[in-house]
């Protein structure tokens, strides 16, 4: 049986899978403007087509992701200002401009059957595994022979899948192999510093690390949603009650926890010292124990390392008395939102101790400075 066919039961709210397909012949081929130009795909096809990225791992000569399905029936259908508003991602100006004459001819005409028939040219396509891998794989493969010249298949064969249980601790040690194959591979010594990854793009400041960071909150939201949901329940019960969204974690929690077992899970292994055989390349033995001693929260002296966000765009840093003594001084002279009645903001992504920030940095609080 193919798990890409092994669908949610409807009004059971999504399934999740891990994908992985390589490059023909297995050539490294994928550098790194190869991988940006990779990633961009994959989150506008992501927006496009409503299937939530978890988070990913773009190699050399291969991809893993772990992608959130929703259940199709159970979704809003789309309407002719979301269409306009979603196809510059993938289209061009004239394309859009097509479809657009076409909406507002079938609007005039009073149809509102042909109105459908256009959007369900699109919507069709949306929230649907087979059609999200087939459009990635494809969109990639023409960037990559127009960069080349080159003709014929980049992909050595169709997708593999796994269906997965969507509770939480399924779906952390799967989201942890993926993150830790940069340091496996040995292209990495820590799994923050590789960029092309959904955890090194959380860890990062880059525009798309809030999205990368909500894939990882995701997690935890089944977790607060199913409590158990490993423990043996089926698949009603572990998906049950999904439209109660539950107050998920900050990321700094979120973070604490992933790392934690990311740096328990990718522990480097010495081969036997008589034998040589079961060795595994991973993250320094001193290196993870420092971090499990930290119970995964990220040192102050590390984030110091990054370019912290907080230190160019904070607008005031200190402490909470004197942010908040220059919050009511610029409060009484009117230039502060009429909604805020509180100046001091805890300062995110590492323990910053008693630092205060004016400016709630929700978004890219910091920056790695590796890969």
């Amino acid at each position: 049986m193919n798990p890409r066919r092994i669908l949610v039961a409807p009004g059971e709210g999504r399934a999740y899978y891990h994908c992985i397909s390589r490059v023909v012949d297995r050539r490294i081929v994928f550098h790194a403007s190869e991988k940006e130009v990779f990633r961009s795909i994959l989150r506008k096809l992501e927006r496009f087509l409503g299937v939530r990225v978890v988070t990913y791992c773009l190699m050399g000569n291969h991809f893993h992701l772990l992608l959130e399905v929703p259940d199709k029936e159970a979704m809003p259908k789309l309407d002719a200002e979301q269409l306009l508003e979603l196809l510059p991602l993938l289209y061009d100006e004239a394309a859009v401009e097509q479809v657009a004459r076409e909406l507002e001819a079938a609007k005039n005409s009073g149809n509102s059957g042909w109105e459908r028939r256009i959007l369900e040219r699109y919507e069709r396509r949306r929230f649907d595994l087979s059609v999200f891998l087939k459009e990635l794989k494809q969109r990639v493969s023409i960037f990559f022979n127009r960069r080349n010249g080159r003709v014929g298949t980049l992909w050595e064969a169709p997708f593999k899948s796994v269906l997965l249980e969507g509770g939480e601790e399924t779906l952390r040690t799967v989201a942890a192999y993926i993150d830790l194959n940069p340091v496996r591979a040995g292209l990495v010594e820590r799994p923050e510093a590789y960029r092309w990854s959904g955890y090194g793009e959380a860890c990062g400041a880059g525009k798309g690390a809030e999205k990368a960071r909500a894939g990882l909150r995701s997690i935890t939201r089944e977790g607060l949603a199913n409590p158990g949901a490993d423990g043996g329940a089926t698949g009603a019960t572990v998906l049950r009650d999904l439209q109660k969204q539950p107050e998920l974690p900050s990321w700094a929690e979120v973070q604490r926890r992933y790392r934690l077992l990311l740096y328990s899970e990718g522990r480097e292994q010495k081969p036997d010292e008589v034998t040589g055989e079961g060795g595994r390349v991973g993250i320094a033995a001193e290196e993870c124990e420092r971090v499990v001693e930290a119970g995964g929260a990220v040192p102050l002296a590390e984030a110091l390392r990054r370019k912290v966000r907080y230190f160019s765009d904070g607008a005031v840093i200190g402490s909470a008395a004197f942010v908040d003594g220059v919050f009511e001084a610029l409060k009484a002279e009117g230039r502060t939102g009429p909604k805020r009645t509180s100046g001091a903001r805890r300062m995110r992504g590492a323990d910053f101790g008693e630092l205060r920030s004016l400016r709630d940095l929700r978004v890219r609080s910091s920056e790695k400075t590796a890969g």
